[in-house]
């Protein structure tokens, strides 16, 4: 029989996760409750609170202190469960507080365990709780208080949604390697490329949209240990880091392959451009700059020489600390569709202030290969795919 493990405060919110945990068993799977509650549950856990603390609860009077002690054990305990094979779906009901225990253990999860929590805080910026992973928030309408009629069928429906995905056998891992390629609108056609090729030459390929989340998912799997190597065309998010834009994939983006010696590909795709909102929402600061709207939720600024520079420098100091195998591919005539000449982001002059910066940090045996095309060539997702390729073989 599966099992569903709920991880919930007890205290606060011990009826509705009896609820959930009674509709559950309906469903004809296991249930295990971990509570992570500082005070006496309203209903019995079969994972106490001492045992998720690692110490009497009661003697968490700090609030920031109790939810970061529930929140590390909860992912030990959670994480132990899984490995023991007693959770096959984890489940979660709460405010702020209980939301934030409970994501914290599902993150530690392996992408494709099933995870859904019902939240207060699901119609609203989810990105804290979900950050890399694949949980499922339900926004819970009304507050998790009681079983109301609206409560009812909303819990229901998670019930429903957790016993299913419980039982539902994981697909065998398959035989192909798996390479991870990051892309952006435009540079489409070369990832596309790309991908066709490499799976012509047996690779399952997983594309990652280099939205800042995009980046940070895929370097959460090279770190996982499940990828043979990595095509990353498209660095742009190093741009957003440095110049305040929303897509930011945070200062670390480009090391996770470099540290865990995963052969990588990498290029230079879209760093002709930091993302912002609606046109409206650019900052001040910015409003003289080269602006393109993408679309009506986009608007797309051209990175200046020194920013070029210092993201070239950037880009060096992260490559020449790579521990595997590393390959820099330089497109000298666009780094975007909007790059090429005639294009709206067409500047020599930045251009080669990205170049400077590369050759000022990187070290002179790294394996750079400058090519006179524009990144959606074909020939030039051609040259990066045959040299991953090889880099891979040369390390399997």
């Amino acid at each position: 029989m599966p099992t569903v493990v709920l991880v919930g405060t007890l205290d606060t919110k011990g009826d509705e996760h009896g609820y959930l945990r009674d509709r559950l068993l309906e469903h004809g799977v296991d249930v295990l409750l971990v509570d992570v509650g500082t005070r006496a549950p309203r209903i019995r856990p079969d994972v106490a609170a001492a045992e998720v603390a690692g110490r009497d609860p009661a003697e968490l009077t700090d609030r920031g202190e109790a939810v970061e002690t529930m929140a590390r054990g909860a992912e030990r305990v959670v994480r132990r469960l899984y490995d023991e094979g007693r959770l096959q779906a984890v489940g979660a009901l709460g405010g702020s507080g209980g939301t934030s225990i409970a994501a914290g253990a599902m993150r530690a999860l392996p992408v494709g365990v099933p995870k859904l929590i019902v939240s207060t805080m699901a119609s609203g910026d989810t990105r804290p709780y979900v950050g890399t992973t694949d949980i499922t928030m339900t926004y819970s309408v009304v507050d998790v208080a009681g079983i109301n009629s609206v409560s009812a069928r909303i819990l229901d429906n998670a019930a429903a949604a957790l016993a299913g995905m419980a039982r539902v056998e994981p697909a065998p891992a398959g035989a192909r390697p798996l390479v991870a390629a990051t892309m952006f609108g435009v540079t489409t056609p070369c990832v596309t490329r790309a991908r066709e090729r490499l799976e012509e030459r047996g690779y399952e390929v997983l594309v990652f949209h280099a939205t800042g989340t995009g980046g940070q998912s895929m370097e959460t799997l090279v770190r996982d240990g499940v990828l043979a190597g990595v095509l990353d065309v498209t660095t742009t998010e190093i741009a957003d880091d440095l110049v305040g834009g929303v897509l930011s994939a945070g200062p670390h983006r480009l090391e996770a392959a470099g540290a865990a010696g995963v052969p990588q590909v990498v290029s230079l795709g879209a760093l002709d451009m930091v993302n912002f909102g609606p046109l409206e929402t650019v900052p001040e600061r910015f409003r003289d700059r080269n602006l393109y709207v993408h679309n009506q939720t986009v608007t797309l600024m051209r990175t200046t020489p020194g920013e070029c520079r210092e993201l070239g420098r950037r880009i060096g100091r992260k490559l020449a600390h790579a521990a595997g195998p590393t390959a820099l591919y330089v497109p000298l005539h666009g780094v975007s569709a909007l790059a090429v000449d005639g294009g709206a982001f067409h500047d020599p002059e930045a251009d080669e202030a990205l170049l400077a910066g590369l050759r000022e940090t990187l070290p002179d045996d790294a394996e750079v290969h400058e090519l006179d095309l524009e990144i959606n060539d074909p020939r030039f997702a051609d040259a990066m795919v045959d040299r991953l390729d090889e880099l891979i073989r040369e390390e399997r």
